[in-house]
């Protein structure tokens, strides 16, 4: 096969694969725009659909620098999107938009200035460039499966390792293929086999994300500025009567609902250190998947740490608006709740209250207006 040959097909794996790429990114959009995981989604796939268009090897020109630029901070946007996806309460930040406009910037005068002119600076944007998305990657990975364990969405739970792991098989063989082979630009067989791998990496990861049915994967996450329809406020806890966290989906065990919330609510567990699903599901003598699936589609949670933070908040703020508490440290109060320290405990409380703990006792328990604590909804978000 001669060199033409090669890169007609290589030039027709990567059309395929960018109007893939902007199809799964305008499908993210349509669905899911508003939530965070589906703008990173549809942001990385335009990134690497204008790698596709444009790779390493290619011929530098001015006309290609946007989309030099829209590639280079795909090892960011990735990292991003595994966040936002696999991570509920995590947003985007100022800083990460700042650090995706350098990189933006370095594939925009590699493409214009530093390539053309085959200097120093052509070999070290080229090699940085290289080697920073395989750390995002790899960081990424990292992420991923430190918070494995706290996934309830058993359909998110088995996209994790599939997702995760072919994007950095991907990433790693062909930056250290770029790096072997001395420059910028590889091999014309090189580069084929990267646009095939590409494709079928393409291919899959769009018939996993728009084939999912229902909103296990892509979500919306109350807030406690934007409450869900469903969500209820409720009134102050009584020391009469445990606080209900969620009420059970019409599918859930009942006797298994009341095992749960007996051991949650009368004997307190969620006190105990470093509590796990495994050490509750044993405690419950159920096999670990079912006690996700009791929690997730019929408590509806979506990671263990919110389910136990519902109780230790709870705990927390029936503390804080006991007179006969009023001058134990919060840092006390925290603590007996079961967390680990005062900063988790800052963040969850002001995320679910909109007040500060010291505020919240201050004001004897009321919350802001918009900011209702939201401890009871019957919904269904497995």
């Amino acid at each position: 096969m001669n060199r033409f040959d090669l890169h007609t097909m290589d030039t027709a794996l990567r059309a395929g694969s960018a109007a893939l790429l902007l199809l799964l990114g305008a499908a993210l959009l349509r669905a899911r725009g508003g939530l965070a995981a589906a703008r990173l989604g549809a942001a990385f796939a335009i990134g690497v659909a204008a790698y596709a268009a444009y790779p390493p090897g290619s011929v530098p020109s001015p006309a290609l620098t946007p989309l030099a630029a829209l590639s280079a901070g795909n090892g960011l946007v990735f990292w991003l999107f595994t966040r936002a996806l696999f991570d509920d309460d995590f947003r985007p930040r100022a800083w990460h938009v700042a650090l995706w406009g350098l990189f933006a910037v370095a594939g925009a005068l590699q493409c214009a200035v530093f390539r053309p002119a085959h200097g120093v600076a052509a070999v070290v944007t080229g090699m940085v460039l290289t080697l920073v998305p395989l750390g995002f990657s790899l960081l990424a990975v990292a992420q991923t499966l430190a918070s494995w364990r706290d996934d309830l969405v058993e359909g998110r739970r088995r996209l994790r390792g599939p997702l995760v792991a072919l994007v950095v098989a991907y990433t790693a063989v062909f930056a250290v293929v770029r790096l072997l082979d001395g420059s910028a630009s590889a091999s014309p067989l090189a580069s084929l086999a990267e646009a095939a791998g590409l494709l079928c990496l393409v291919a899959w990861v769009a018939w996993r994300l728009l084939g999912w049915q229902g909103d296990g994967l892509f979500a919306p996450v109350a807030s406690p500025a934007d409450p869900p329809p469903e969500a209820r406020p409720t009134a102050a806890p009584s020391e009469a009567e445990p606080d209900p966290v969620r009420l059970p989906a019409p599918e859930a065990d009942p006797a298994l609902v009341a095992a749960l919330q007996g051991l949650m609510a009368e004997e307190q567990v969620y006190r105990e250190e470093a509590l796990t699903v495994g050490a509750l599901a044993e405690r419950l003598g159920l096999p670990e998947y079912k006690l996700r699936r009791l929690i997730n589609q019929g408590l509806g949670y979506r990671n263990f740490s919110s389910f136990l933070n519902s109780y230790r908040l709870a705990d927390a703020k029936r503390a804080l608006t006991d007179p006969a508490m009023a001058q134990v440290p919060v840092l006390t109060i925290a603590m007996d709740a079961g967390f680990q320290s005062l900063g988790p405990f800052n963040r969850a409380f002001k995320a679910d209250t909109g007040l500060t703990p010291t505020d919240y006792r201050r004001l004897g328990g009321l919350p802001t207006p918009g900011n209702a604590p939201m401890t009871l909804a019957d919904s269904e978000t497995g």
